[in-house]
């Protein structure tokens, strides 16, 4: 059977540097870091005091008490994020079958703050297991598409993707295939995540990601600098509405990409470390590209997925010389995480968007906080560091890496009828 195309309808963002896709996408094109000191709760006992947390963010600006019971933080996220998307895609609901929309949405760890708080009051209690009778429902990853599906009534395949830090990608991926094989017309597909409490911080902390640069912790997610010690936790949510495109045609949508090819794989290497030689991460890159039709001189523009590791930001740099030979000179590369920090099991759909918008808007998202050149990187690389560049944009590819030696690339590509 031939296989459907997919194009993107609707997008929607929450992230540390703007509540929405227009904000969010003003902060990414203008270099603004989101990462600032916590205010969640007390970090004098911790290694790291910063992060890039959501601004000035009230739940009861989105949901009465009643729901707030049922939604964990990272819940919250994800419905806000998914309601801008399926307005942004102008669904109808009542001129399209809602069985034929499903809900494909991920989250890396689910309700952490939800299973910290109920965990704690039943080892402080006198060991009467009195729990909240949604302790569970809030803290499950699935969760998340469990809602989104239920609040639009949307029937199709409804499932969440948990592949750590590939999480949303995935996501974004199983649904690009579902839609191909002709098991759905639209979905709502990407990821959330609210690590930043006690238990997020803490545990990154004990295995040495996270920055601790807390001097300059406005500066300090520093991908490809020499002086990078760690990715700069973050949170929020990224949604895509993703369509079969004679749908999207006939109901009039208005069209922002295709994706037009993906790719996984896995290091098969080791539970934190990327592979030092970037296997996974080539090969990941390599079935993108085999699964769109193209080579690698048609890529433009790179989303990395660097997070500020020193292992890590070398590797992919490794896999993309590897790959792309000579015209990984010629392609513009930027880790968006600079500005976000990072978003675990949303970032392959903040990212995303970010690829999205780039070709849109024919401008290339900066690196910040570039101070100190790392003479590992070859300096022909063009990591468009500390200001956006205009360049034309006719396909991008949005790499991210999980724990686990998980890898997912996406490729779109400017939408031609």
């Amino acid at each position: 059977m031939a296989l459907k195309r997919v194009v993107v309808t609707g997008l929607g963002a929450l992230t540390p540097i703007g509540k929405n896709v227009p904000e969010f996408w003003e902060a990414l094109a203008n270099g603004v870091s989101g990462s600032n000191l916590i205010t969640r709760f007390d970090t004098e006992k911790f290694k790291t005091h910063f992060a890039c947390e959501i601004k000035n963010y009230d739940p009861k600006d989105h949901f009465d008490r009643k729901e707030l019971r049922k939604l964990d933080l990272f819940c919250q996220f994800a419905l806000i994020s998914a309601d801008e998307a399926i307005r942004d895609a102008n669904i109808e609901t009542d001129k399209v079958d809602h069985n034929r929309i499903g809900v494909i949405y991920g989250s890396g760890i689910g309700g952490l703050q939800t299973f910290y708080e109920e965990i704690r009051s039943f080892v402080q209690g006198d060991g009467t297991p009195r729990f909240s009778p949604f302790f569970i429902p809030k803290i499950i990853s699935d969760i998340a598409a469990g809602h989104i599906s239920i609040k639009y009534g949307f029937r199709g395949p409804n499932f969440a993707t948990v592949s750590a830090c590939s999480t949303a990608a995935n996501a974004i991926i199983d649904a690009y295939n579902y839609i191909r094989l002709d098991k759905a017309d639209i979905f709502v597909t990407g990821g959330a995540e609210a690590p930043v409490n006690r238990v997020g911080v803490g545990g990154f902390n004990a295995i040495m990601a996270i920055s601790t640069n807390n001097d300059e912790y406005k500066t300090a997610s520093r991908p490809f600098d020499k002086t990078r010690d760690g990715f700069v936790m973050g949170e929020g949510a990224g949604t895509l509405v993703l369509e079969e495109l004679e749908h999207a045609r006939a109901r009039g949508a208005k069209i922002y990409a295709e994706l037009a090819g993906a790719g996984l794989s896995a290091d098969a290497y080791h539970i934190t470390a990327p592979h030092p030689e970037g296997l996974g991460a080539a090969l990941v890159m390599e079935g993108a590209l085999k699964d769109a039709n193209m080579t690698p001189r048609d890529i433009d523009y790179i989303n990395v997925h660097g997070t500020a590791t020193p292992l890590g930001d070398l590797s992919e740099i490794q896999a993309i010389e590897k790959l792309f030979g000579e015209h990984a000179y010629e392609i513009s590369i930027s880790s968006t995480k600079s500005m976000t920090g990072h978003l675990l099991g949303a970032a392959g759909a903040a990212e995303a968007i970010a690829s999205i918008m780039a070709i849109q808007k024919g401008i290339i998202p900066p690196t910040i906080n570039h101070f100190v050149d790392d003479p590992a990187f070859n300096p022909k690389l063009d990591l468009t560091f500390n200001k956006a560049k205009k360049k034309k944009v006719n396909v991008a590819l949005s790499n991210t890496f999980g724990f686990g030696g998980h890898n997912a690339s996406i490729i779109f590509k400017k939408f031609e009828s």
